[in-house]
């Protein structure tokens, strides 16, 4: 008894006309796009205002390496990048899934956003960062940091196509693997500090359709003061859950606060276990566990005096009906607050 596919390919040779060569079979992985990484690559230049458009990275892996005095700007998302050898250049680079990892760079001026920031045998760079995990550097100096804060129509679209928060940003929790007793090897860039004065927008006819924004009110990722000294002993502890208008209400509730003189210290978006709220919200965990089910939270902590205070007006006044937990009172605030964050670090593996 004879194989039916056998039969089959017997019965389309036949049928095939004389002298006509039976065409190779076409398999999916012959399909795909061939990468060429000259595509992915800055490498060697010199004095070059250079950059990709959103769209044209789509999440592959970058490289730049041996340029020096360049304006780099990659206005998309990418898997991950790796930056050696540079010397007096400016970067940007949008939503990076994984690394970015500097090595041997010397007098550059970043704003980036990440997973994970690494940076070795590196001199004098300034960063204004978005990273969702603890920024890391060794065997570097003369290290300045500042919170990102950047703004174009496609930079929301490529955070979610690279798996980030625009709320988990640990910009100023960096980790020193080679400190030395009695030196800085980082600091904080004034909270003042203008992002244009150090990347500014490029200048190329093809880069300028891009429509750069670097203006505080308009920075996709919230500004905060992180690490930098609290104005007050008072804070406030708001989280948020998960629906429709979360995001639009965190960031409406941010510019409130700092409306009214508050300071936004830091953010988190994480999932929250029945456990962490019986242990941050006390007495009031039975109300809110089942919107734990909804998705993940986020959490805002403020600063300022009489911010509790502040912060209940402003949620009673213009988020009316929508369920959010707010510390009660100054005296609770900070442990709410600390009760939060120590729980989200865990989670989020800083």
């Amino acid at each position: 008894m004879g194989c039916f596919f056998s039969k089959r390919r017997k019965a389309e040779k036949e049928s095939r006309p004389e002298g006509e060569e039976e065409q190779p079979k076409q398999y999916s992985w012959d399909q795909r796009k061939k990468v060429d990484p000259k595509e992915y690559m800055f490498s060697g230049l010199k004095d070059e205002t250079v950059g990709r458009l959103p769209g044209k990275v789509a999440g592959q892996q970058f490289v730049i390496q041996d340029c020096e005095n360049c304006n780099i700007y990659i206005f998309d998302h990418t898997a991950a990048i790796t930056i050696d050898d540079c010397t007096n250049c400016i970067f940007f680079l949008g939503p990076v899934k994984g690394s970015v990892f500097f090595r041997n760079c010397r007098d550059c001026k970043c704003t980036l956003a990440c997973q994970q920031f690494r940076m070795r045998d590196c001199r004098k760079l300034e960063v204004f960062l978005c990273c969702a995990t603890q920024p890391i550097i060794e065997s570097s100096t003369n290290i300045k940091f500042g919170c990102f804060q950047w703004y174009y129509p496609e930079l929301a679209f490529q955070f979610k196509d690279a798996g980030l928060s625009i709320f988990n940003n640990t910009w100023s929790n960096i980790h020193d693997f080679t400190p030395v007793s009695g030196e800085f090897n980082w600091s904080l860039l004034p909270e003042d500090a203008v992002v244009q004065d150090y990347v500014p927008l490029p200048t190329t006819e093809e880069l300028k359709a891009v429509r750069v924004s670097t203006e505080a009110n308009r920075s996709l990722i919230p500004i905060s003061r992180g690490q930098r000294q609290k104005s007050s002993d008072e804070s406030c502890l708001v989280v948020l859950f998960a629906g429709d208008y979360t995001t639009a209400n965190a960031r409406k509730l941010i510019d409130e606060m700092v409306g009214k003189c508050f300071f936004l210290v830091q953010t988190k978006e994480v999932t929250m276990k029945s456990e962490d709220a019986q242990r941050v919200f006390k007495e009031k965990a039975p109300d809110f566990l089942p919107l734990l089910d909804k998705g993940p939270v986020i959490a805002l902590e403020f600063n300022g005096d009489g911010v509790v205070e502040g912060c209940h007006l402003i949620v009673n006044e213009i988020f009316n009906g929508t369920k959010m937990f707010v510390s009660e009172s100054k005296e609770t605030a900070a442990g709410d607050v600390d009760g939060f964050y120590n729980f989200a670090d865990i989670q989020m593996g800083i």
